[in-house]
């Protein structure tokens, strides 16, 4: 406590610059308590580092109107909200990545998106209902290593188009990815022709194939499979290229054109038939599986 007169004033002076104290110094003292912030409460979105609270992106499905671009949700979650309660039965779930090609780090790569998204590969196939709509479903997940597709990938894929063939199943494919996988080499391109092949064979027996790309469907993916839909839905400002803009803009050396790629630029250029938001797209593919079998879905 600093005392009245010149001296005070001094020692008030003083007091302004006082380092404060570190930990040692509060022993015996009382120690003011803080409220603590946990820190999953808030969710910041990597475009545009616009912060929310997490429960209410929760509440608009992970996508709201003042962020650049939808968040990103995991194949599980969109399953879950896409699809009947308890109609999904998975296929082909023990199918997992291998290093065939000893490629350096890729073992270590594997683990870790294994251990992130909670997936043995980056995408989930199975046949589910919607409405009351039977079909055949694949979602590829974010979380492992971006949606990029390997060998595996590809074969879980193929196989879903042969057993929607063999059992007279539409087809809707959720697609996210940076593209075929490097560590795999040319496998990983192989999964280009391969899944095309079985999209060929669905489409040949007269059935629907329907795609929605999320942010981003880039490289390989949307070099096949992402862009052989019968009809190609989006989500709202989603990425969809073969090459990103920062590699088109470094070899053209020319400055691209605001909203390039995204896919509001696609549906204006006619390679996308609709945008549908998160909210509405449970909806919006019901209407389509109807009108495609008559108006009544076959369960």
């Amino acid at each position: 406590m600093c005392k009245v007169g010149n001296e005070g004033i001094a020692c008030w002076k003083k007091s302004l610059f006082r380092k404060p104290k570190n930990e040692l110094e509060y022993q015996g003292e009382e120690k003011r308590q803080y409220p603590s912030v946990p820190d999953d409460m808030y969710i910041s979105c990597p475009e545009c580092k616009h912060t929310l609270l997490k429960a209410e992106v929760e509440v608009k499905l992970f996508c709201l109107p003042e962020v650049q671009v939808p968040f990103k949700l995991q194949a599980r979650r969109r399953i879950q909200l896409l699809v009947d309660a308890d109609s999904f039965e998975e296929l082909d779930a023990e199918l997992q990545p291998h290093n065939r090609l000893e490629f350096p780090g890729y073992d270590e790569k594997l683990a870790a998106a294994q251990q992130k998204s909670g997936e043995p590969e980056g995408v989930i196939c199975g046949v589910a209902g919607i409405n009351g709509c039977r079909i055949a479903l694949f979602v590829m997940d974010p979380a492992f290593i971006v949606g990029s597709m390997g060998t595996v990938m590809g074969e879980k894929i193929t196989r879903l188009f042969e057993f929607a063939t063999a059992h007279t199943l539409p087809v809707i494919g959720y697609t996210v990815s940076g593209g075929a996988r490097m560590q795999e080499g040319i496998f990983s391109l192989m999964q280009m022709a391969k899944t095309s092949g079985a999209v060929k064979q669905h489409n040949d027996a007269g059935l629907l194939y329907i795609t929605v790309l999320t942010d981003p469907t880039t490289g390989g993916v949307t070099a096949s499979f992402a862009m052989e839909g019968d009809i190609i839905l989006a989500e709202p400002k989603a990425l969809v290229a073969f090459a990103g803009p920062r590699v088109i803009e470094q070899t053209i050396r020319q400055k691209l054109p605001a909203g390039f790629q995204r896919a509001e630029f696609l549906l204006e250029k006619g390679f996308v038939d609709a945008i549908v938001e998160r909210t509405e797209q449970k909806k919006y593919l019901t209407m389509i599986l109807k009108l495609h079998q008559g108006g009544i879905c076959r369960g």
